[in-house]
C-alpha cells in the first residue's frame, strides 16, 4: 500500500517528503464520484493534445502516442476493465496515470498547458450540458404522456379548485395541459442553462491562463463549445452554471412534487377521482384492502431533496475567493445527485400517467357540487338582464344562499324560489347551470372548453412529434 501510495502522489508529490495520512485520502479523493466523467475527461484530453501538437508544443509522435493510449483506456473504460484507484485521487488523475502505464514518457506531456483547474471544470461542463440534455429529453416523454391524457379526457369535467374549495368545472384535459406548459417552461430553462455554459474553460490552466503558445478555440470547438471563456480567473471558479441547472431542476421538481401531490389526492377513496396501476402502487403490511400511491409520494419528497442540493451548492460556492478552491470538489456529487433524483422522478411521473385511469363519474359528480356553476349564473345575468357584474354578482350570493339553507345545488332550485330574488330570471337560465354548459362556454383563449383542449392538444402533438390522436 505505502508504494501505491507513493506511486499515487508522482504526479504532484514532489514538494512533498510524507505522504498524506489515511484520513487525509479519504476526505481527499473524489473518484468514486468523478469517475463519472471519464468519457469527458479522455475526451478533453484528445482535444488538448490534438491542439498541443497543432501549435507545436508537443511534437505529433507524442501526439500519436497519446491519441493511440486515450484509445486504449477508452476501450477498457468500455469494458469495465479499467483500474481506479483511490490513491490517485481523481478522474484526471486516474486516466493520465493509466496512459502513462500504456505508452510512457509521452504521456507526461499531455498536461503541458493546463491544470486539474481547467481540466476538471472542463469535464464538468461537457457532463452537465448532456446531463442537461437528457433531462430535457425525459421531461418531453412525460409531456407526451400528458398530451394522451389530455386528449382522452378532452371532454371530462372536473371540479376546479381554489384553496383547494370547489371553484368551477374545468376539464381533465385542460388539467392535464397546464403542467404540459409548466414542463414546457422546465424544458426552456435547462435550454437556457446549456446555451450560458456552454464556453470553454479549457486553457485557463490553474487561473492565469498559461505562457504557451495555446490555441483556445481549436479546443472549444473541439468539444463542441461555443467560445472559449474570456477570463481565466472566472473560468476556473465560476460554478454558477451549475447553480442554474440545479435551480432549473429544483423548479421542474417542484412542478412534478405539484402533479404527485394531486395524484395522491386523486386517487384518495376521498376524491375517487383516478386509479393507479399496480405497476405504480404498494400495498400495506396490515391492511390488505390498502392501495398507496407512493411513487407520487416519493417523488414530494424528491423535490425537496432537489431543492436541498441546489441550496447545499449555493452554500458551497457564496463565500469563496477567487479562484479555485477544495469546496468546489463536492460540486459533482450534489450536481449527479440531483439530476439522479430528477430523472429517477421524471420516468416514475411518465410511468404513472401512462397508466393511470379515471372515473369521469366521480369526476362530474364531485364538479357538480359546491355551487360550482356560480360563476356560470352571474354571467347570465349579466348577459341576459344586462345587469353590472357587481350587482349579478349579488343576486348569485343570495340564490347561493337560499340553495344551501334549502340543502340543494343551484340547479336543484325552482323557477319560482329563483324569482322570489330576480323576478325577470325564466327557464332559460337552467341551460348554464350544468357543469357540461359550465365547461363549454369556456372558449376563450386558453379556457378549459373541450373545443380549445382539442385544439392545444393537437398543436402539442406537433410540437412534440407525437402520433395523432384519433
Amino acid at each position: 500500500m505505502a508504494n501505491d501510495k507513493a506511486k499515487g502522489q508522482q504526479m504532484w508529490g514532489g514538494r512533498f517528503a510524507a505522504q498524506p495520512s489515511d484520513i487525509m485520502q479519504s476526505i481527499n479523493a473524489s473518484i468514486d464520484v468523478d469517475r463519472r466523467m471519464v468519457r469527458e475527461d479522455i475526451a478533453g484530453s484528445r482535444a488538448h493534445a490534438d491542439m498541443l501538437a497543432e501549435q507545436g508544443i508537443i511534437t505529433e509522435a507524442d501526439n500519436e502516442a497519446i491519441q493511440n493510449g486515450l484509445d486504449q483506456v477508452t476501450a477498457e473504460v468500455q469494458d469495465g476493465t479499467f483500474p481506479y484507484r483511490v490513491e490517485l485521487e481523481d478522474i484526471h488523475m486516474n486516466v493520465e496515470a493509466r496512459l502513462k502505464e500504456l505508452i510512457g514518457e509521452p504521456a507526461g506531456r499531455m498536461h503541458t498547458a493546463r491544470s486539474r483547474n481547467d481540466q476538471v471544470v472542463t469535464d464538468f461542463r461537457l457532463w452537465t450540458r448532456g446531463a442537461l440534455t437528457e433531462a430535457k429529453r425525459a421531461i418531453a416523454g412525460l409531456q407526451g404522456a400528458l398530451v394522451k391524457q389530455a386528449g382522452d379526457h378532452a371532454d371530462a369535467v372536473m371540479p376546479g379548485f381554489t384553496h383547494l374549495q370547489t371553484a368551477q368545472p374545468v376539464t381533465m384535459g385542460h388539467h392535464m395541459l397546464a403542467y404540459v406548459e409548466m414542463l414546457e417552461r422546465d424544458k426552456s430553462r435547462l435550454g437556457d442553462c446549456a446555451q450560458r455554459l456552454n464556453e470553454s474553460p479549457l486553457g485557463a490552466a490553474a487561473l492565469a491562463g498559461t505562457g504557451f503558445n495555446i490555441d483556445r478555440d481549436i479546443t472549444a470547438e473541439a468539444l463542441g463549445f461555443d467560445r472559449p471563456m474570456a477570463n481565466s480567473l472566472d473560468a476556473v471558479s465560476a460554478r454558477d452554471f451549475a447553480l442554474e441547472a440545479l435551480a432549473s431542476l429544483s423548479i421542474a421538481a417542484t412542478h412534478l412534487s405539484r402533479l404527485a401531490e394531486e395524484i395522491v389526492l386523486w386517487s384518495s377513496a376521498q376524491f375517487a377521482f383516478a386509479r393507479l396501476s399496480d405497476e405504480w402502487s404498494t400495498g400495506s403490511s396490515i391492511m390488505p384492502q390498502k392501495r398507496n400511491p407512493d411513487a407520487a409520494e416519493l417523488i414530494r419528497a424528491k423535490a425537496s431533496l432537489i431543492a436541498g442540493q441546489y441550496m447545499s451548492l449555493q452554500g458551497a460556492v457564496k463565500a469563496l475567493p477567487l479562484a479555485y478552491a477544495k469546496d468546489l470538489q463536492d460540486d459533482k456529487v450534489l450536481t449527479f445527485g440531483a439530476f439522479d433524483t430528477f430523472g429517477l422522478c421524471v420516468q416514475a411521473m411518465t410511468g404513472m400517467m401512462e397508466t393511470i385511469t379515471f372515473n369521469r363519474e366521480n369526476m362530474r359528480a364531485a364538479a357538480a357540487k359546491g355551487f360550482s356553476t356560480a360563476t356560470d349564473l352571474a354571467d347570465f345575468l349579466v348577459r341576459e338582464l344586462k345587469m353590472p357584474f357587481r350587482d349579478a354578482h349579488h343576486v348569485t350570493g343570495s340564490l347561493v344562499a337560499l340553495a344551501e339553507k334549502s340543502g340543494v345545488d343551484l340547479p336543484e332550485l325552482s323557477l319560482k324560489d329563483m324569482q322570489d330574488i330576480e323576478p325577470r330570471l325564466t327557464n332559460d337560465v337552467f341551460s348554464v347551470l350544468t357543469v357540461e354548459a359550465s365547461a363549454m362556454s369556456r372558449q376563450s383563449y386558453g379556457g378549459t372548453s373541450p373545443i380549445r383542449v382539442a385544439e392545444q392538444v393537437e398543436q402539442w402533438t406537433q410540437r412534440l412529434g407525437l402520433e395523432r390522436q384519433t
